[in-house]
């Protein structure tokens, strides 16, 4: 079985920069202006799901060689991210009073955060190792709810333990995760089979994701046209930046 040509994974690096800026300003935001968030993450929404759906989709199966197998993979990735949300990161939703009295978790779930970016990272610098233009889109998911993952860490601290130090600790930890995930992702040298099957549970990732974090949170407490147009957009924006991408390359 051939090897992934390596041409441009180290651009992983650079990129997973960015995402952590991303991050950082979505917690940064989230100390001063968390009303009006919903409506910057109605787009991420958007775009997060169209990603998966129109490029890693399409791309997985590609280079997994198997429609069935994709389908279990993806079927996986999406349970995995059920149950992970289920068991570690459940608590960030209660009500302020109720949130206080989960200190620890206020800590455990901002490490999971971090964990979660570092899976980010580590995503961005596999998708380069089929495509530039993989990379480029699954960089651009990435980095669109990552802005959410910083609002969530700081929000995780603050809710439950009230430490405005103690989450801007967490935000950096969660900045930087996404810089050591694209390191280790550009290093390994896998198969072309193998990261299909890898990219094929970030589908089912980026599915759960935008289907229970980046939208209902959008729609939750102030649902309006704005926010459903936002969507929408970010949905269709992808949609032809894979079309342009795909019928003129």
């Amino acid at each position: 079985m051939t090897l992934v040509a390596v041409a441009t994974p180290w651009l992983a690096v650079p990129l997973a920069f960015c995402t952590a800026i991303s991050t950082a300003v979505g917690g940064l935001v989230a100390l001063h202006f968390r009303r009006e968030l919903g409506t910057v993450i109605a787009f991420s929404g958007g775009v997060v799901v169209a990603v998966a759906l129109f490029d890693v989709l399409p791309e997985a199966v590609r280079n997994l060689g198997n429609v069935t197998h994709a389908s279990w993979l993806i079927g996986a990735g999406f349970l995995a991210s059920f149950l992970a949300n289920r068991f570690v990161t459940i608590h960030h939703r209660d009500d302020e009073d109720q949130a206080r009295a989960h200190q620890r978790v206020g800590a455990l779930g901002a490490a999971a955060l971090s964990f979660h970016s570092v899976i980010d990272g580590l995503g961005i610098g596999l998708a380069l190792h089929l495509s530039l233009a993989t990379g480029l889109l699954f960089f651009l998911a990435v980095v669109s709810h990552d802005f959410a993952d910083g609002l969530n860490t700081v929000s995780f601290v603050l809710y439950q333990q009230g430490d405005r130090s103690q989450a801007l600790r967490w935000l950096a930890a969660d900045s930087v995760a996404p810089i050591l995930g694209a390191t280790i992702g550009a290093a390994v040298s896998l198969s072309t089979h193998a990261v299909g099957g890898v990219i094929s549970l970030y589908v089912g990732f980026f599915l759960f994701l935008g289907a229970s974090d980046l939208l209902p949170e959008a729609h939750r407490d102030h649902p309006s046209k704005l926010r459903v147009a936002l969507t929408v957009a970010g949905f269709v924006f992808i949609f032809v930046v894979v079309w342009l991408a795909t019928n003129l390359h």
